[in-house]
């Protein structure tokens, strides 16, 4: 069987500056699957913060430089952030419509985009990577990991083929967490109710952890569940899949 082709790894803005070792993670586990992960040199942020809070111009000048960096290969780009992918997807055409070398360039690149455990799922043909992690968790489906990307089945096949992981279930899984990005700097009283919402269905399952495949809800949610004095942390599935491998 030929090895696996190597990808591209984009690294988010939240992954580089608060959570590299989720980076570090996605690296592993390709890793330990045959897979040369290149981690291309000029990348920074895909625009998403401008875009969503309307300075579409400033959003579109990072969004040409990172079709410009990612366009020096023709590798798939990993984006272990259904947050960021749904930007680089489905956003960058919106942004270059009018545009026509840049729409080209946005096309090209989104047909390359493929979240982190879709592309092991869907792509990779693999649910399970030898991982045991003898934990209970809770698996919260993002905003734009499940809407914006569609994505559900594919974490949720993963977490199942990890030996001795227990995944409970939650009251009201398809619920925000009001995290948002922009979202819970204008709107923090809204933001807030909504975490709460979610922190009170998470206790109530009284599980180790949190997972899901955006550090920026995660980041939310650890924030309140620390605040609120609770003993669950928060988890990308990437760091659970590399503690389970014992790497």
């Amino acid at each position: 069987m030929p090895a696996p082709q190597p990808v591209d790894l984009f690294v988010t803005c939240l992954i580089d500056a608060l959570f590299p070792d989720v980076a570090r993670s996605v690296m592993t586990v390709f890793n330990h699957l045959g897979i040369h992960v290149n981690v291309p040199e000029g990348q920074t942020c895909c625009g998403q913060p401008a875009f969503n809070a309307g300075y579409w111009d400033e959003a579109r000048e990072m969004a040409r430089h990172m079709l410009d960096v990612f366009a020096r290969s023709d590798r798939p780009v990993i984006i272990p952030s259904g947050s960021c992918g749904a930007m680089v997807s489905q956003h960058y055409l919106e942004l270059f419509k009018d545009d026509p070398e840049y729409r080209l360039k946005a096309e090209a690149l989104a047909g390359r985009t493929v979240e982190f455990t879709q592309y092991l799922v869907d792509i990779l043909g693999i649910t399970d990577i030898g991982a045991r992690f003898e934990h209970s968790v809770v698996y919260h489906p993002s905003c734009h990991t499940l809407r914006g990307m569609g994505i559900d089945r594919q974490p949720r096949a993963l977490l199942n083929k990890v030996k001795g992981l227990r995944v409970l279930d939650q009251t009201d899984p398809y619920t925000c967490c009001g995290f948002g990005g922009v979202f819970a700097v204008k709107m923090g009283e809204i933001s807030g109710a909504m975490l709460a919402n979610r922190l009170k269905a998470f206790q109530e399952t009284q599980a180790d952890y949190v997972v899901a495949c955006d550090v920026s809800c995660l980041m939310h949610i650890e924030g309140g569940l620390r605040k609120a004095g609770s003993p669950i942390r928060t988890m990308h599935i990437a760091q659970l899949l590399d503690q389970g491998l014992g790497k």
